[in-house]
């Protein structure tokens, strides 16, 4: 049985510029359906309806920031087991060993290049269970 392709992510970023950037590469050079939200209780509010295959979470954002995101999007039945990746620019190693002990399959450095964002994010997709 082929692998389930990647269609919807949940994408959630507080600035503004860098999630409009995202958003515009995910869709239109990826082809991927994109809800992005500006905080944590926003993608919380979005998810159900969603359903989202993958999890794209900013660390750093105001009020509820990408683990505590995690940690509420992890308690929704929809988004319990859905995979998560960090998008930061904090990567040293430790930072990144503690983003994959809260969940997440994999880590994206900030700054990214939005060129190859969608093929990082399919590549992140393909391996998700190797």
């Amino acid at each position: 049985m082929a692998p389930e392709p990647l269609v919807r992510i949940l994408y959630v970023e507080d600035d503004a510029d860098i999630r409009t950037i995202c958003k515009f590469a995910l869709e239109n050079l990826g082809g991927f359906s994109v809800n992005d939200c500006e905080s944590g209780a926003d993608a919380l509010a979005a998810a159900p309806a969603f359903a989202p295959q993958l999890l794209l979470l900013d660390v750093m954002m105001p009020g509820m920031d990408g683990p505590t995101t995690l940690a509420g999007l992890r308690a929704l039945p929809i988004t319990a087991e859905t995979p998560a990746v960090f998008m930061t620019a904090k990567v040293q190693p430790h930072e990144v060993q503690r983003y994959r002990d809260l969940g997440a399959i994999d880590v994206i450095s900030k700054p990214f290049d939005p060129m190859v964002l969608s093929d990082t994010i399919r590549a992140i997709w393909d391996r998700r269970d190797g």
